[in-house]
């Protein structure tokens, strides 16, 4: 079935812009002209429908954990404008259930971010402008609508298993204006292969540098596809990229020299040397009910000497009145900084791809020189001791372990339990108590894929939901 009447709500900006042409064809001084390059310039500097990606990932994974009863969860429980959150926590099968206000926002933002890219890919070259310069934006357009199918895929599709990829349901694969087109979920291998069609496309037209992190430069995408790689478990080539972005990006912030952290002491995301390209969560931790109360087997895993611990955790009464400093640690680098956790590639992430590769080619001590790079910034002098592994299985372990350290509180550590869980090296069973019920999730459970909102399906049936 042909999409017709029942359209995507995100698909109705694409008429919107397309059809603008058609009430204006006159330049008049001091206002932008439809059919002039520097338009599409102005929309993507329109960060905010670029940088949304999923806030279900970390609240479903191992990072955190409510304390049943808690002040904190009753006022989850009691909310129904929080519903959802209770429902993400506990891997439930409907998240966003028909008949109620509330919609899949990640899903919606995702794929606006998709509708936008394709206004430029599809339009930019046809504008009057300089060639190299259509041929940017056009690249910029291409790495977004990457991104964004990256994070789609991995959030409501099953992790990349390359014996059943090609028969794997995706994501829809919306790749131009058209509001008549099929939304039939693609398979996971074909949005994969579009993914990279997309970074490898971008790659010739991209510059260097950009001024700010929310702009697509030649080491994000570099960056995106070691980060699609390693997901698709083709490590070499994830290192391979890993090594590309390096080349031009390889700055790591210390935090050993950071005592406390604030907006003077901590870079923004839009300039921070760490991030090759800049994305957040949708929807904020900043404040109660939702801010992340952390797990004891996370902060185990941290320990109390790691500066990741000392400044982006804290007590629950210094993240809201409502909590006591006995409710436990809670995330707290978004409250520090008033923004956003960032979830695009960066350059630790490149770091630690590089680790893995070693680690599963039989090289643990280059796997751990890369681990080692990434701690010696990460500890106060004082604190600091070199990581050594006894065999190669030691050193993957304590990769993934610092991959855990460096990401918590993104939604990178939920996709690591997902890909390590088709590995069978992820066998942990979690337990969670909401409301007084309990409920689990096993490795490979059909929980580890999230629910396409069922708005979406009723308003386009040929979309197949997940399994339950």
């Amino acid at each position: 079935m042909m999409l017709r009447r029942n359209i995507i709500p995100f698909l109705i900006i694409t008429l919107l812009f397309s059809s603008c042409e058609d009430f204006v064809d006159i330049k008049t001084q001091g206002q932008l002209v439809p059919d002039e390059t520097e338009n599409y310039r102005y929309m993507l500097n329109n960060t905010y429908e670029f940088e949304n990606g999923p806030q279900f990932s970390a609240i479903a994974s191992d990072d955190i954990e409510l304390v049943d009863g808690s002040s904190q969860q009753q006022s989850l429980a009691n909310s129904e404008y929080y519903d959802w959150w209770g429902k993400v926590y506990t891997w439930q099968s409907e998240i966003y259930p028909l008949g109620r206000y509330q919609t899949d926002y990640s899903w919606n933002a995702m794929y606006n971010s998709i509708a936008y890219a394709n206004i430029v890919i599809g339009e930019v070259m046809g504008s009057k402008g300089d060639e190299a310069e259509k041929r940017a934006l056009r690249a910029e357009a291409y790495v977004h609508r990457a991104d964004a199918y990256l994070m789609l895929v991995n959030t409501y599709a099953k992790p990349y298993d390359g014996s059943t990829a090609h028969v794997d349901l995706g994501v829809p694969l919306v790749l131009n204006q058209s509001s008549a087109q099929s939304l039939k979920r693609a398979s996971v291998e074909t949005v994969y292969a579009q993914i990279i069609k997309d970074l490898k496309e971008a790659i010739p037209d991209l510059p260097e540098s950009q001024l700010f992190n929310t702009l697509p430069s030649l080491p994000s995408a570099y960056g995106e596809l070691a980060r699609t790689y390693l997901y698709m478990n083709d490590f070499s080539n994830a290192n391979a990229y890993a090594d590309s972005v390096l080349m031009y990006r390889s700055t790591l912030n210390d935090l050993g020299a950071i005592s406390y952290i604030s907006t003077s002491t901590y870079p923004l995301r839009i300039n921070d040397p760490e991030i090759l390209l800049s994305k957040i969560a949708y929807g904020s931790v900043l404040y109660s009910p939702t801010s992340f109360r952390l797990s004891d087997d996370l902060l185990a895993v941290l320990g109390t000497t790691d500066q990741r611990y000392n400044l982006f955790t804290a007590p629950g009464d210094v993240v809201s009145w409502s909590y006591s400093a006995e409710d436990g640690r809670y995330f707290y680098r978004d409250y520090a900084v008033y923004e956003g956790r960032n979830l695009g590639p960066n350059v630790p992430e490149m770091y630690l791809i590089k680790a893995e590769y070693y680690a599963r080619n039989n090289n643990p001590s280059e796997a751990m020189l890369w681990v080692n790079k990434l701690r010696e910034k990460r500890f106060k002098p004082e604190d600091y001791t070199a990581m050594t592994a006894t065999d190669v299985r030691d050193a993957l372990e304590k990769v993934i372990d610092e991959r855990r350290r460096e990401f918590f509180g993104r939604m990178l550590r939920w996709w690591d339990m997902r890909r390590l869980a088709l590995e069978g090296l992820y066998t942990k069973t979690i337990t969670r108590t909401f409301g007084g019920e309990t409920f689990t999730l096993s490795p490979n459970s059909n929980r580890y894929v999230f629910p396409i909102p069922a708005y979406q399906i009723q308003l386009n049936p040929e979309i197949s939901q997940n399994p339950k």
